[in-house]
């Protein structure tokens, strides 16, 4: 019940000053769970500063956010709706705007003693996220020997997954999501793309120390066919084309063609289902 509430408020433009945006203006489940762009949408004059991540499975992450600022969902959500990027609201003025709305203050009155508060609000769509899980893909059912057999060109993928070492970044029932990791272990992709933006320095904006510059969360792979384009800053349009750029910033290897078509053809194994359907088909 209360995840019920909490999927009406992630819908709900009152969330937002200008009342124009709800979270699934950029969290689209009907694609991705992103919003497909370079750069999310903002409530801002100026556009956002990083590539919109994707909310499914987000609950399995270690922290939130690409920087990693967040160590649970209920603080990202409090930061969301003061950001001047997301929501640009107060509480003050969330609370009152629903207050007016019978249905939702019956709702809240229902599930929480308190009624409608900041930290009721905040609860609701966390437990809606919570729920945004995409499991049964492809992988996870040849795992579980569950009917699924992997083409030649699949399993050669995830072999070279493991043996090129994307496995030690990306593993985990989120196929990553769980570590901090320099973008640019062997090769400084971004001091090669120019324009270094405040973003760019990742981690090192929430801990102010040198050794976290250009460190970021591990993204998770899980649905990554649907959430093009990739990067925090969203420069890798296609799956070759990240594919490619993570085997020589991360790797030290120049991936072949053949080997890049490959990793790809085991990525595209990894789209779960929500709702009973392949994530990205709605």
């Amino acid at each position: 019940e209360r995840a019920a509430i909490g999927e009406l408020l992630f819908y709900d433009t009152r969330l937002s000053n200008s009342n124009e945006i709800a979270c699934a203006s950029c969290h689209h489940l009907e694609l991705g769970g992103d919003d497909d762009k370079p750069l999310g949408l903002s409530n801002a004059a100026e556009k956002h500063i990083v590539n919109t991540p994707t909310v499914f499975n987000a609950i399995y992450n270690f922290r939130q956010q690409w920087d990693g600022a967040f160590k649970t969902m209920a603080e990202q959500i409090e930061h969301k709706l003061i950001n001047q990027h997301e929501f640009n609201n107060t509480w003050g003025q969330v609370i009152s705007a629903l207050s007016k709305d019978n249905d939702i203050v019956r709702m809240f009155d229902e599930q929480y003693n308190d009624g409608i508060t900041r930290e009721n609000i905040i609860d609701a769509l966390v437990e809606f996220e919570k729920t945004l899980v995409t499991p049964d893909s492809r992988f996870d059912r040849y795992l579980r020997s569950d009917g699924v057999t992997l083409s030649d060109d699949e399993l050669e993928g995830y072999r070279l997954f493991k043996e090129r070492g994307c496995v030690a970044c990306h593993q985990g029932v989120n196929i990553g999501g769980n570590l901090f990791q320099k973008f640019g272990v062997f090769y400084n992709y971004i001091a090669e793309r120019g324009d270094i933006r405040t973003a760019d320095f990742g981690r090192m904006n929430v801990t102010s120390r040198f050794i976290d510059e250009h460190v970021f969360k591990v993204p998770s792979l899980r649905n990554i066919a649907v959430t093009a384009p990739y990067l925090h800053d969203g420069s890798a349009e296609t799956l070759e084309e990240v594919v490619r750029i993570m085997g020589v910033t991360q790797l030290g290897s120049e991936l072949t063609e053949e080997e890049i078509e490959q990793i790809k053809a085991f990525l595209l194994t990894l789209t779960g289902e929500y709702k009973g359907n392949p994530v990205g088909e709605d």
